[in-house]
C-alpha cells in the first residue's frame, strides 16, 4: 500500500520541516481523533480517549501540545504520561482500555529528527487499513466539536511505576538479579527514569549511564547505536553484563564483562534457546532480510522454521501473527516475545535474556557467545528521495558482480531505509576479508551510479 506520510514506523523527519510541524500535528491529530472514533464503535454520548508519551527530545513538547490540541477538537480524551519508552505507551493503551497510544518519538535518530506513531487498543502498531484512514482523513478540511463535546486532558502521574511493575511481571517470580553487577545505558532517552529502576528492584547491582537527558542529548554517545560508552562503563566497573537501550526504548544491545558485544540476533538465540530448554514448543522465529546466515541456519539444525520479512518490527510483528509464532526480531536489536508483551521491548527482551542466563547457571559469555555471527558489513549512502535505484542497470551489475564473488557462500541485500534518505548496503559471507573488501567495492559502485 502506497503511503503519503506514514512510513514503516509512523510518521517521521527533521523536526521544522514538512511533515514535522505543530500545524501538520495538530491536523494529524484530529485526523487521527476523527479515524480512531468512527472505528471505535462507542455508546452514543461516550468520548475516544488516547494516551501520548515522548522520548526526552525538546521538540517533544511542540508536537504533544499541537497532537494534543488536534484530539480535543475531534471531542477525543487524551491522557498524558511524559517521557515513556514506546513500549512502555503499548502496555498503558492497552491496560487503561484506550481507543490508541500515541508515542512522539524518533526512536534512534539524532534529536533534531521527531516523529509520530501510534499502537492500537490491543497494544500493537496500527494495521495500514487504519493508516489509511487517518490519511484520507487528512486530506479533508479540519473541523472543531461544540465546545460541550471538546476532549478533555489530564495527565497520569503514575505511569512510570505501572510500568516499571509490568516489565517485572515478565521476569520469572522464583529468580532475581542479585549478586548480578549491572552497567545500564539509556541513552539519555525515554527509559531514563525506569530501566535503572526495573533491573534494581529485582536485585542487580546498577550503576546507570545515559541518564541525564537535556532535550538535545538523546542518543548522542550513548545507547544501543552508540554502544562504546556503555563498553568502556563494563570494562571500567567490572561489571559482569552492560545493557543498552535506544532513545525510545524498544532496541536492545548488550555487552559482556569482557567488552564483547552481543546484538539483536544472538539475544534472540539466547531467548529461543531457553524456551526450549524449557520444554516450550517454538513453531517457528520470525526475523529479517538483515538478520545474520548464522541464525538461521541454527534454528533450522533444531528443526526451527525460520523466515524474513522487510525490515522493520512491524513486518516481524504481521509474520508471527500469521503464522501463531511467538518470538522474533531484527540484529538492531527490537525483539518481540510476544508470550511477555504485545510489541518489541528492549527491556523486557533483556530481562529474558537475563533469566535465561540465572535458570542455566553458566557465565553468561556462554550463552551469549553460543552464536558465531558470519560476517556482515554494512555500508550507508546517501540517497536523494524517489530515486528509482531499484531499476538502475549500473547497480544491478555491480551488485551481480558481488554476488558471484561470493561463490554462493552468502548474501547482498540493498533496501532503502524507511526512516533515512539512505540506501543501506550489506554484504554477509563466512570470509570477513572477502566480505569487506566486497561491500567497500559494491558501495563506491553504487555511489557512482547514483
Amino acid at each position: 500500500m502506497t503511503r503519503k506520510y506514514f512510513g514503516t514506523d509512523g510518521v517521521r523527519g527533521r523536526v521544522g520541516e514538512f511533515p514535522i510541524t505543530p500545524d501538520f500535528a495538530l491536523r494529524l491529530g484530529y485526523a487521527a481523533g476523527k479515524t480512531l472514533t468512527a472505528r471505535a464503535g462507542l455508546p452514543p454520548g461516550e468520548r475516544s480517549a488516547v494516551l501520548i508519551g515522548k522520548d526526552t527530545r525538546i521538540s517533544g513538547y511542540l508536537l504533544e501540545a499541537a497532537m494534543e490540541a488536534g484530539f480535543s477538537a475531534a471531542g477525543v480524551d487524551v491522557f498524558l504520561v511524559g517521557p515513556m519508552p514506546t513500549p512502555g505507551v503499548a502496555y498503558l493503551a492497552r491496560a487503561l482500555r484506550l481507543q490508541a497510544g500515541v508515542v512522539i518519538s524518533a526512536s534512534h535518530n539524532p534529536y533534531d529528527d521527531n516523529g509520530i506513531k501510534f499502537f492500537s487498543a490491543d497494544g500493537t502498531k496500527l494495521p495500514d487499513a487504519v493508516e489509511a484512514d487517518i490519511e484520507t482523513q487528512l486530506e479533508g478540511a479540519m473541523d472543531c466539536a461544540p465546545s460541550a463535546r471538546l476532549g478533555r486532558v489530564r495527565r497520569i502521574d503514575d505511569a512510570p511505576g505501572r510500568y516499571i511493575e509490568f516489565c517485572k511481571s515478565t521476569f520469572p517470580g522464583a529468580l532475581n538479579l542479585r549478586g548480578l553487577k549491572l552497567v545500564v545505558d539509556c541513552a539519555h532517552g525515554a527509559a531514563y527514569h525506569i530501566a535503572p529502576s526495573v533491573f534494581h528492584e529485582l536485585g542487580a547491582e546498577v550503576r546507570a549511564i545515559g541518564v541525564e537527558p537535556n532535550g538535545l542529548n538523546i542518543n548522542a554517545g550513548f545507547g544501543a547505536t552508540a554502544p562504546e560508552a556503555l563498553r568502556k562503563a563494563v570494562l571500567e566497573h567490572g561489571a559482569d553484563l552492560g545493557v543498552a537501550l535506544d532513545g525510545d526504548g524498544d532496541r536492545l544491545l548488550m555487552v559482556g564483562r569482557d567488552g564483547s558485544k552481543y546484538d539483536g540476533d544472538q539475544l534472540l538465540h539466547v531467548i529461543v534457546s531457553a524456551r526450549l530448554r524449557q520444554g516450550e514448543t517454538i513453531g517457528g522465529v520470525a526475523g529479517t532480510l538483515m538478520s545474520n546466515l548464522a541464525l538461521e541456519r541454527a534454528l533450522q539444525e533444531r528443526g526451527i522454521p525460520f523466515e524474513r520479512t522487510r525490515v522493520g518490527d512491524r513486518y516481524v510483528l504481521e509474520k508471527l501473527t500469521e503464522r501463531g509464532w511467538k518470538l522474533g526480531g531484527e540484529n538492531s536489536g527490537h525483539l518481540l516475545c510476544l508470550d511477555r508483551h504485545s510489541t518489541g521491548d528492549g527491556i523486557i527482551a533483556a530481562l529474558q535474556v537475563l533469566a535465561a542466563i540465572r535458570q542455566q547457571e553458566a557465565p553468561p559469555e556462554a550463552l551469549l557467545g553460543a552464536l558465531r555471527l558470519y560476517p556482515q558489513e554494512l555500508i550507508n549512502v546517501s540517497l536523494a528521495r524517489g530515486m528509482d535505484w531499484e531499476n538502475n542497470t549500473a547497480i544491478a551489475a555491480a551488485r551481480a558482480r558481488v554476488e558471484e564473488a561470493l561463490h554462493g557462500q552468502g548474501r547482498v541485500l540493498l533496501r532503502a531505509s524507511g526512516t533515512e534518505p539512505r540506501l543501506r548496503i550489506m554484504v554477509e559471507g563466512e570470509d570477513a576479508a572477502l566480505v569487506r573488501q566486497q561491500a567497500e567495492w559494491l558501495a563506491a559502485a553504487v555511489r557512482a551510479a547514483l
